[in-house]
């Protein structure tokens, strides 16, 4: 593929979307069939460019966990290639009809769901998210328009590659999915500025990037941001149960956005509560920060004083800032000023409180006795996402195939003029 400008990609994009638009479900899902199978014929050459991209210069300052956002392995290409093969078997969204009646005047009206047309995704060091992408991109009927990170640039060519063939084989436009050099500012203000292109942008990063796009957008923009995520050990708490969720939250893969940063823990338990799971997290690598309080109860386990700094940080690492509360209502106003509206959890053998957990946090998610682990498209059924949204405005939490639709009305008359 010729190197083209950002204004070039989003004009060949945009063409290719009303093809697409268009494209029958078995034709889009051929596309998706031949991504999924060429996933596991092109292996071998994606692992090599990953490679190359983790051998780089550029990936040698990255700290460990995004590396492993970065890094590729077979059974991560395998995940990807099963995460395309349940979008294919998803209902495909477009076409459905959401609304109809008569009108007094005999007009018949429907309202039917439809494609947004061009969808840019801007990411950092996660490949993984060039195929999920695309995948719910096809199905829904829209092009993209990738712009990964620099660390990523092998990588993210060598999937595009196979999206791009899998589009040709399938009979539609390439260009239905093309990656545009990761570059600097100016790049991405163009792109966050070709209104007449880009039906919706979609940046997946921390809040340096959606800083950077506030300041220049003039395209609609769905902020799938920082996830500064909290697991709240209730009063009337399973400890057990507490222990294992808190673990599994920061520990499972301490990189990505719905790991949790801040532990909450009701004075009433943290006696019993904080000795073994900071024990537990500290014998796995994490880093501790905490109130007087939490240092108090360590029983020997190594735990810094927080500054005002930790209770906002998205760490994406092992590093954890942990408090004591003296109420569930301490708790929901600690998480609505310190959190990103991402996912929240409360671990607590109380419907009531549960519920008031629940409807007293301001976020996309919100779990009772679960890890935030799970806000996640393939989790939720959806096979893949294309981000976690933070907003409230047309998609909030996972954005799945529906989220990438809008709709239009569909009149039919006989012949009705309006008086």
């Amino acid at each position: 593929m010729a190197t083209r400008t950002v204004g070039e990609s989003c004009e060949a994009a945009k063409r290719a979307s009303r093809a697409l638009a268009s494209a029958s479900t078995p034709t889009k899902d051929a596309a998706l069939a031949a991504i999924a199978r060429l996933l596991g014929q092109r292996s071998d050459e994606i692992l090599a460019a990953n490679a190359a991209d983790l051998a780089d210069e550029r990936a040698e300052g990255l700290m460990t966990a995004l590396r492993d956002r970065l890094t590729l392995t077979e059974e991560r290409i395998a995940a990807m290639a099963e995460g395309v093969r349940t979008v294919a078997a998803l209902d495909d969204p477009i076409g459905e009809e959401l609304e109809r009646k008569t009108l007094e005047s005999g007009l018949d009206l429907r309202k039917v769901r439809v494609p947004l047309g061009v969808v840019a995704v801007v990411y950092e060091a996660r490949p993984n998210v060039t195929i999920d992408c695309a995948a719910l991109t096809i199905k829904s009927g829209n092009a993209i328009v990738l712009r990964g990170s620099s660390y990523a640039e092998r990588s993210n060519g060598a999937l595009a590659g196979v999206v791009r063939e899998a589009l040709a084989e399938a009979g539609l436009p390439e260009d239905a999915a093309l990656l545009v050099a990761g570059g600097g500012r100016e790049d991405l203000a163009e792109l966050a500025t070709r209104e007449r292109t880009v039906d919706l942008l979609i940046p997946r990063g921390g809040e340096g990037l959606k800083n950077a796009l506030k300041e220049v957008a003039t395209v609609p923009v769905i902020y799938a941001a920082a996830g500064n995520c909290h697991v709240y050990v209730h009063a009337d708490a399973d400890l057990e149960m507490a222990r294992r969720i808190a673990y599994n939250a920061k520990v499972q893969r301490p990189g990505v956005c719905n790991a949790a940063e801040t532990l909450l823990v009701d004075a009433a338990v943290a006696a019993d509560f904080l000795p073994d799971v900071l024990a537990d997290l500290n014998g796995a690598g994490v880093d501790l920060v905490g109130d007087e309080r939490v240092r108090e109860l360590s029983d020997g386990v190594e735990v810094s004083l927080a500054s005002e700094a930790d209770w906002e940080t998205e760490y994406l690492d092992l590093k954890m800032a942990v408090a004591v509360v003296d109420s569930l209502e301490e708790a929901i106003e600690h998480v609505n000023e310190h959190g990103t509206s991402h996912s929240e959890a409360i671990v607590t053998s109380s419907a009531e409180a549960s519920e008031r957990f629940s409807a007293g946090v301001d976020a996309a998610v919100v779990y009772t006795n679960a890890s935030t682990r799970f806000t996640d498209g393939f989790e939720f059924g959806m096979g893949a996402e294309i981000g976690n949204s933070t907003q409230k405005l047309h998609a909030r939490g996972p954005i799945g195939l529906r989220e990438l639709t809008t709709y239009k009305y569909v009149v039919h008359g006989d012949g009705q003029v309006r008086e």
